[in-house]
């Protein structure tokens, strides 16, 4: 069906703005005059102008928008927030057809930018590739129906199933490389395209990781680590103040430059203290790049979204096992000798698609 080829145009030109509109969403609109496309936008950055601006400002003759039929996978904002409502802009136009693939989850739009456009004499039809549409913006729908961010969990693990070797006491901090060059670089792009990146004690102590995207090009994630009690020593690159960083602690200390102490409550679960942190800072995605504990802990509470299991072709023989990998839908992908595995948690009806 030509709606459905125009939709998932649509959605091919809002990927080109992944990494960029956090906390909004991935958008994309299409333009169609006479089977023709005639004008075509995303929304490029947050704060700047919207898809559907965008697509109406690359037509050259605006006279044709009356006669045309706009494509759009989210419906059209009605509120004034960094821009102009987009359902004004469309009716000011005179355009008299619209196509939106979903509904506008968030309170403050939720349905009220079709009913505008409707009561303007505008025939909107919705539900084009409505599962295509939660897929690309699945962080987005989550966060605004589940009020939590989409959480990824991450971790690699050797061929017979370990994600770290048997410490030492004495050994020093440092990371023992399970899988190869292009999937670390993976790794640091996945990292440009979440808000927060957390990580547990041990692995901060062991692992001395620095969590910024110097492998790819784009935005560093909020850093955050748990540690409880304070035992995590400060010469950390955790610690060094160069980004925003976040400490999960039982009792707060004095903060510092780009290091802020959070307390929670740890007689409770922290999973969903920490969730709920984040939810009000809105931050919309998360991604855990473990240790054991952390991991197994928001398997065991079922608030995850998806699963990363970057798998090498290497071999540990002892040491700390890895989570086990919940029975969900899953993909595997080969990269050299190295091998992705993917899962996504099913109970999630934004991800009814398989990447």
């Amino acid at each position: 069906m030509d709606e459905e080829k125009y939709m998932a145009r649509c959605l091919d030109v809002a990927r080109m703005g992944e990494g960029n509109t956090e906390p909004n969403p991935m958008v994309g609109s299409v333009i169609v005059y006479k089977d023709q496309i005639i004008g075509e936008g995303y929304h490029q950055y947050y704060g700047e102008a919207h898809a559907e601006v965008n697509a109406i400002e690359s037509v050259e003759d605006k006279s044709l928008l009356p006669g045309a039929t706009l494509y759009v996978n989210l419906e059209p904002c009605s509120h004034y927030g960094k821009t102009p409502p987009c359902s004004d802009r469309i009716i000011d136009e005179g355009i008299k057809n619209v196509v939106v693939g979903t509904e506008d989850p968030n309170s403050l739009v939720a349905g009220q930018g079709i009913r505008k456009m409707q009561a303007a004499g505008i025939n909107v039809k919705t539900g084009v590739l409505v599962d295509e549409c939660f897929y690309l913006n699945r962080a987005f729908f989550t966060y605004h129906n589940n009020h939590r961010p989409y959480v990824i969990l991450k971790w690699a693990q050797t061929t017979d199933g370990y994600m770290d070797i048997k410490r030492h006491p004495d050994e020093s901090p440092h990371i023992n490389w399970i899988t190869g060059k292009s999937l670390k670089t993976l790794v640091h792009r996945w990292r440009a395209h979440n808000s927060a990146i957390l990580v547990g004690t041990t692995t901060a102590f062991n692992d001395d990781p620095q969590l910024n995207v110097r492998e790819w090009k784009g935005k560093d994630p909020l850093r955050l680590v748990v540690d409880e009690n304070h035992i995590l020593p400060d010469n950390l690159k955790l610690f060094n103040q160069e980004y925003p960083t976040f400490v999960f602690c039982r009792q707060a200390k004095n903060n510092k430059k780009n290091l802020e102490y959070i307390e929670l409550d740890f007689d409770k679960p922290i999973i969903p203290q920490i969730l709920n942190y984040l939810y009000g800072l809105n931050i919309q995605t998360l991604m855990v790049e473990g240790g054991k504990l952390l991991l197994d802990s928001f398997i065991q509470e079922g608030l995850w979204d998806e699963i990363r299991v970057l798998s090498g072709d290497t071999f540990f023989y002892e040491g700390l096992k890895a989570p086990e990998i919940p029975k969900h839908a899953k993909t595997i992908d080969h990269v050299g000798k190295d091998r992705f595995i993917h899962v996504i948690n099913e109970n999630n009806p934004f991800l009814t698609l398989k990447s």
